[in-house]
């Protein structure tokens, strides 16, 4: 099964998915990818037969234009994952920490290692395009000067060396990713009821029309666990809602749907899948 990540092997994207699928799938490969533009273009065109992509982390809030994605796209959220985010101090086998110099990795995961660096100033901290790539970035050119910040994964696929583990400033940093598929493609078995569903709903501009769609999910007996607005591209103040729901029965996300079609201009059921636990 090719499943396209945004990243190298190695990555936090390639851990969740080893996460929803590693135990049912006996060959799963990975295919990187160098933007989410990409990883969505080798879905739709049939080339991978799933796409996995960060949708929140913790810490840093939503990935918006993955939201972006799932609205323009013929696609469906098919499973979740919550992965801890844990960043390591990777250099090449046989390097010290005191061989350090610079370290490289994504801004983010860098962002999230603040304090660690603060302790360290002799490294000259650089931005690099992926984290498990920055490790085979290392390992490729043979850098003795240099270090990576990535998950223990990127050390295993490039032969690396984790001098520091878990440098990372907060040790509440998760990120949820989505199993995505295409809609024409059938579902994947599981032997797990869905309990969470993500909609998109447009609305009217007028005053309360919101507060009425989520009364309606309200009634609905579905549990409103997070909402998120977009703007709407060529219309200037006009938002797409995004919410993710639990319920406890079929019957409920069906009447949730329902209340919002009867409501809303524009809405679009973006996945049903089982939770992941927390």
């Amino acid at each position: 099964m090719r499943i396209a990540i945004q990243g190298e092997a190695g990555s936090n994207s390639h851990m969740a998915t080893a996460a929803m699928l590693g135990n049912e799938v006996a060959d799963l490969r990975i295919v990187p990818c160098n933007v989410s533009a990409e990883v969505m273009s080798r879905l739709m065109s049939g080339d991978v037969d799933a796409a996995v992509l960060p949708i929140e982390n913790s810490l840093h809030g939503s990935v918006a234009e993955h939201y972006d994605l799932l609205l323009e796209l013929d696609v469906r959220i098919e499973r979740e994952s919550l992965l801890r985010i844990r960043h390591n101090l990777i250099a090449a086998p046989g390097v010290e920490l005191g061989d350090v110099r610079h370290v490289i990795s994504h801004p983010v995961a860098l962002s999230q290692c603040r304090r660690f660096f603060a302790s360290h100033p002799e490294f000259s901290v650089m931005p690099f395009y992926d984290t498990a790539g920055s490790v085979k970035h290392v390992m490729a050119e043979g850098l003795k000067d240099t270090a990576g910040v990535a998950p223990e994964l990127a050390a295993k696929e490039y032969g690396g060396n984790v001098l520091l583990a878990g440098i990372e400033d907060n040790a509440q940093n998760f990120t949820r990713f989505h199993l995505i598929r295409r809609t024409i493609d059938p579902p994947l078995k599981s032997t797990e009821q869905d309990n969470k569903m993500s909609l998109a709903f447009a609305i009217e501009h007028r005053p309360g029309t919101l507060v009425a769609a989520l009364e309606r999910l309200a009634r609905a007996g579905v549990d409103l666990t997070k909402i998120e607005s977009r703007p709407v591209p060529g219309s200037p103040w006009e938002y797409v809602f995004y919410v993710d729901v639990r319920f406890d029965s079929p019957d409920r996300a069906e009447t949730a749907v329902a209340a919002l079609t009867e409501h809303c201009r524009m809405v679009k059921v973006l996945g049903r899948y089982r939770a992941a636990a927390e």
